[in-house]
């Protein structure tokens, strides 16, 4: 495959990612779904990657593997018709800027915990 295969694919993946996050907000949708899906989406969307890309073979499979699966297995829990909506208005969007705030928030949360865990560490080591 060439590079701009994958790039193609990988668009395509974070628009049907986006999709799903809207069948997510969408009522019709089951709980079981959204259970799932909360788990999914918000693996592809942290800014913190559990196996860092760096690590050799190890590092990638989470994206290449990990993720489209996840995105298989949600994408059959989904009504078609709830999904055919959803893809949508992802297309529609997907030439949105992207939000950054959100992003900043999503850093913050995680080393707020991060900080968390040093103090509590800490404490368990001190007293």
């Amino acid at each position: 495959m060439s590079v701009e295969s994958w790039k193609r694919k990988a668009k395509q993946l974070k628009k049907e990612t986006y999709a799903l996050y809207l069948a997510y907000k969408d009522p019709r949708t089951p709980w079981y779904a959204k259970v799932f899906l909360a788990f999914v989406i918000g693996y592809v969307f942290s800014p913190i990657d559990p196996i860092p890309d760096f690590i050799p073979v190890v590092g990638l499979l989470d994206e290449m593997v990990v993720v489209p699966v996840g995105v298989i297995i949600a994408r059959k829990m989904i009504p078609e018709e709830v999904l055919d909506e959803c893809r949508e208005q992802a297309a529609l969007q997907q030439d949105k800027p992207v939000n950054r705030a959100a992003g900043v928030v999503i850093v913050a949360i995680w080393l707020l915990l991060a900080a968390l865990a040093v103090v509590v560490a800490s404490q368990m080591v001190l007293g």
